[in-house]
């Protein structure tokens, strides 16, 4: 294969990761291959951001549309253009120093780009640099930087259609997309797969494939094609119930994967096989799914994989970005990777190897179901440290208690609808609700967290916030799911601005040292602004990540109460906020002008699965005054 090198690939490797360490934009989703979200810049300090001032927006909705639609991407700021993939069908450039429109692409045939935005190319001697992006039809685009034509030196058209016979195994009409940006190295684009997750069939959960695939981004083919549903014969089979794996959905990598560009690793988090609320005709751990799964980038051969659950019925997709960091230990430096997952749950990980570096306990977890057929594993992976950072334990106790009229709310809620409290990992009750904690929300959602390699502290928002199931059986003998959001609609409030109904705080800032793997500190995230004054400290329910840069700040805006904050990265002091027209429910990214600032910009349209209203359209950034 053809893959446009000039130079070594370990050498090219070791200059790609110091640039990307050093870098002053921010060229990818996560600033860097190993999603550290972290920036070098420095003149935004502890002592100055409290001066940050809105620099400039850019309202990225046409006009003549009249509808807002949500926006989950981050910009990509490579030399001095800023790139954004827009939710109303079109990728546009702008100057990162003023906001003031470059170029703008507007896809065919009604397409909108992947919800999580694109990937920088940075091209060959006979291919220009390029963006390129999944979308909601199967496609991947394949951008010019200089002008945003599609770059027809790949595959003569500039577009790859992902929706080939070999995945799409029941029919080619079903719906089929990806929803964050593929992975690069050098010049292969890997793309994870959108399969949806309904039952499909007869409750077999039947769909498209969620195999990982490799593209060679210099002629547009298929390099490699990874079973995320092992094949007869394939390591994983035999943790499928026979006859179990056929044309199984799911278990696709529909967040963020990471790169070890060093050693030419690449790292999967999947998701759950479909269906994901009820498992009957699929007992076994169900391998890869709800795994970080280790494969040769160039070749997708199998290196290593750890599971974070076990037969999953609950919706606790890996799909955040396995985050590359070093652990110092005894003087020595060892490369790993954290591990995340909706259960809320952080496993430190050798990089190389896949063995966790804290011991992993194996605890008996609640898994008699009286669901005919359904065989839930005894035991989940625990790890020793460190602790779950957000709650996994649920008692009458942990519902909401504050607002008298909100606590009541509550409590008649359970009560009429007569849901069962359960610990983590139970089974469902079938016929009855039973709430879970932490929800399919998370946890840690698709984010993930940052890494500062100076403080050694990885630093994640988690949601607290219960989710109500039940599982009812369907006239053709198959079983669904009438499962609730805890914070979306029977665990809301829909009188009072849709207020949880589990205790407080619904969300945190939680940092993690990772060379002892103990809690550095917990902050809560986010305040109701309905509440009371004394009682609106909550903390809020949110999507979207955090960036910390080197002068010791975190960012982050995700929450429903519509702010942008903030943090000193070493103590969790909340030292800076301002209102944005809607939720940012995306990660943010740092970058120094042309003008010589920095800035920090954020998406804010509201929108998500959190219950924030659809409110804006707009890119915001912000800097420091004009000196």
């Amino acid at each position: 294969m053809k893959l446009g090198l000039t130079i070594g690939g370990a050498l090219l490797a070791l200059l790609a990761g110091s640039a990307n360490a050093q870098r002053t934009d921010w060229p990818s989703m996560h600033h860097d291959d190993g999603a550290r979200r972290y920036s070098p810049l420095t003149q935004i300090t502890p002592a100055n951001v409290g001066k940050l001032e809105k620099a400039w927006s850019y309202s990225l909705k046409p006009a003549g549309v009249e509808r807002l639609r949500p926006s989950q991407a981050t910009p990509l700021i490579i030399g001095d253009t800023m790139y954004i993939c827009s939710s109303y069908g079109q990728v546009i450039a702008l100057d990162p120093v003023t906001g003031k429109e470059k170029w703008k692409y507007t896809l065919p045939d009604d397409d909108t780009p992947a919800t999580r935005g694109g990937a920088y190319w940075p091209g060959t001697a006979d291919s220009p640099a390029s963006l390129v992006f999944g979308s909601r039809s199967g496609r991947l685009y394949v951008l010019r930087l200089s002008d945003g034509q599609l770059n027809t030196k790949v595959g003569g058209t500039g577009i790859i259609n992902l929706k080939t016979p070999e995945v799409m195994v029941t029919g080619m009409n079903v719906p089929y997309m990806l929803t964050s940006p593929p992975a690069i190295y050098q010049s292969i684009a890997i793309t994870g797969a959108g399969t949806g997750e309904g039952p499909g069939g007869t409750n077999r959960g039947e769909g498209p494939l969620g195999d990982t695939r490799a593209w060679d981004l210099t002629t547009g083919k298929l390099l490699w094609t990874f079973h995320t549903v092992p094949r007869p014969g394939e390591m994983g089979f035999d943790s499928w119930e026979p006859g179990s794996t056929r044309n199984r959905s799911g278990n696709n990598v529909w967040g963020h994967m990471t790169v070890d560009s060093e050693r030419g690793i690449l790292y999967m988090p999947i998701g759950a096989p479909n269906f994901d609320r009820a498992g009957v005709g699929r007992a076994g751990d169900n391998l890869f799914s709800n795994c970080i799964v280790a494969v040769d980038v160039r070749t997708g051969k199998y290196l290593w994989h750890f599971q974070v659950t076990r037969h999953d019925v609950w919706d606790y997709d890996a799909g955040s970005p396995p985050t590359l960091i070093d652990v110092k230990r005894d003087g020595k430096i060892i490369p790993a990777i954290i591990a995340t997952n909706k259960s809320s749950l952080v496993f430190i990980l050798d990089r190389v190897t896949g063995k966790p570096l804290y011991d992993v306990i194996d605890k008996p977890v609640p898994h008699d179901s009286t669901i005919p057929g359904e065989k839930l594993s005894p035991t989940q992976p625990y790890p020793s440290r460190p602790e779950p950072l957000a709650r996994t334990t649920f008692s009458r106790a942990e519902l909401y208690k504050g607002v008298a009229s909100h606590q009541a709310y509550c409590e008649k809620l359970v009560d009429d609808n007569q849901m069962i409290l359960v610990p983590q990992y139970s089974p469902m009750v079938l016929g009855r609700y039973t709430l879970h904690l932490p929800a399919s929300q998370g946890g840690i959602n698709y984010y993930g967290g940052s890494f500062d390699p100076d403080r050694r502290l990885y630093i994640v928002n988690i949601n607290n916030l219960a989710q109500a199931i039940r599982v009812v059986k369907r006239a053709d003998g198959s079983y669904n799911n009438e499962g609730e959001f805890a914070g979306l609609r029977r665990l809301w409030d829909p009188s009072n601005d849709n207020m949880p109904c589990t205790a407080t705080p619904w969300g945190q800032l939680v940092a993690v040292n990772v060379d002892t793997g103990e809690i550095a500190w917990r902050k809560t995230l986010g305040v109701t602004d309905s509440f009371p004054a004394g009682l609106q400290d909550t903390g809020r329910p949110g999507l979207g990540g955090t960036i910390l840069t080197a002068s010791g700040l975190t960012f982050i805006g995700a929450t429903t109460d519509r702010r942008f904050r903030a943090f000193d990265t070493a103590t969790g002091k909340e030292l800076w906020t301002t209102r944005l027209p809607a939720s940012a429910q995306a990660t943010p990214a740092t970058y120094q002008g042309a003008d010589g600032r920095q800035y920090v910009v954020v998406t804010a349209t509201g929108g998500g699965i959190v219950g924030a209203a659809l409110e804006s359209d707009q890119l915001v950034a912000f800097a420091l005054p004009k000196s």
